[in-house]
């Protein structure tokens, strides 16, 4: 097994040993939400260096560690897990990459993406709305499957239409996904 070139950036140690499981790669440890400027700096090195996956928990935390770290330092990589492989096996502890099974965090780094300095807007809510991932009443479970055919995580509309044009999603690879939902759909 090959180490993986770039650092990636977690939330705590768990998450370290939780990815040593799975692939051979250096982490940093954010220790949390709260990213100082101190963290920023050695960030930035580091992507200058060798470049960065930011790989966060699938919660609110996670989600504003992502977005700090992006917007610091466009041309981040991105990895995902679903909120459903990150749930811990006993009643107590918190939803994370610490809790996902080694298999899942290898397909989540397979399915990296490039976050681009320049977003080109390819996407638009009528495209949502067109193909049911908005005001309709299964919206919710179109989108997050979308997202898991994607590998650009669990969005709201507004997120997911941003995550679509932001990862440079293209539009054919958007009509297959969507294709798929609707093959699985009608098997359901």
């Amino acid at each position: 097994m090959n180490k993986i070139k770039e650092v990636i950036v977690v939330e705590g140690k768990d998450d370290t040993k939780q990815i040593a499981k799975a692939v051979q790669a250096d982490t940093y440890e954010t220790n949390g939400s709260a990213i100082s400027d101190d963290d920023i700096a050695r960030l930035k090195k580091l992507a200058a260096k060798r470049g960065l996956i930011v790989f966060t928990d699938p919660d609110f935390n996670g989600e504003r560690i992502r977005k700090t770290i992006s917007r610091a330092i466009p041309g981040v990589k991105h990895a995902f897990i679903r909120r459903d492989q990150g749930i811990p096996d006993q009643a107590h502890g918190s939803l994370g990459v610490e809790h996902a099974d080694p298999a899942v965090i290898k397909a989540a780094l397979a399915h990296v993406y490039t976050q681009q300095k320049t977003t080109v807007t390819e996407f638009t809510k009528s495209d949502l709305a067109h193909a049911g991932l908005v005001g309709q009443e299964d919206s919710r479970k179109r989108r997050e499957r979308l997202g898991q055919l994607l590998g650009i995580g669990y969005g709201n509309g507004k997120q997911l239409l941003k995550r679509l044009n932001m990862f440079q999603i293209d539009r054919d690879t958007f009509e297959r996904a969507i294709q798929q939902l609707g093959r699985e759909q009608s098997n359901d």
